[in-house]
């Protein structure tokens, strides 16, 4: 054999493996090409991602407006609701965080509110409103700052209530009366000192012709 074709030989047996290596390389489907490579942190979204974020999004809030439309609500409450309708931790603080940005959440704001209605129309004493803020779980920043601002008119409050109770008691004797009209107003939170003077005040009118009168 010349001396010419041993050395092609010789070449050709030990390249062949180094381009083998080199085809398997180009073939491995370990090898992240420029197409599969993840996208930068601070890419944008894609139109997918912004449609899924948009999506999800819309099913808060209407979740969320329904929830306002039917009642006002606490922060504390909004968020066990939203939990409870399957959104996640972080999902129902974001849509807390925002209800509270465009002013539907305010705590300070449903504290007034509720004062107004549970003293107008249910007639509850001072302790009664501040049971039910509390049952209504709101921030006690809130309730403090509304209790602060509470008229104190309780005692001619308990004594109207009292008043407007007592001609339902009329077939009673006076021990009787005393102690259900005591027993009611307690039950609308006043305190035993109002309770006391407030029917006092109602039943000392049963000698009148316009009040109730006792045996």
């Amino acid at each position: 054999m010349a001396d010419g074709e041993r050395l092609a030989s010789v070449t050709w047996l030990f390249g062949q493996p180094e381009r083998d290596s080199v085809t398997e390389q180009a073939a491995s489907p370990s090898q992240p090409t420029t197409a599969d490579a993840p996208r930068g942190r601070h890419e944008p979204p894609t139109r997918a991602e912004r449609a899924s974020r948009a999506g999800e999004f819309q099913r808060i809030n209407n979740v969320s407006m329904h929830a306002l439309a039917r009642r006002g609500m606490s922060v504390a409450e909004m968020r066990d609701y939203l939990i409870g309708r399957e959104f996640d931790q972080h999902e129902a603080d974001e849509e807390c965080d925002r209800l509270l940005g465009v002013g539907l959440l305010d705590d300070f704001a449903l504290a007034e509110t509720l004062i107004r209605t549970l003293r107008q129309r249910k007639g509850l004493g001072r302790s009664g409103v501040t049971a039910e803020l509390r049952r209504r779980r709101l921030e006690n920043d809130a309730i403090e700052a509304a209790l602060e601002d509470l008229d104190d008119d309780e005692l001619a409050r308990a004594i109207d209530l009292a008043e407007r109770r007592a001609p339902q008691l009329r077939s009673l004797d006076t021990e009787t009366a005393t102690r259900r009209l005591s027993g009611f107003l307690m039950r609308k939170g006043y305190s035993s000192g109002v309770v006391r003077a407030a029917v006092d005040r109602a039943l000392s009118r049963s000698g009148e012709s316009s009040g109730p009168v006792f045996r």
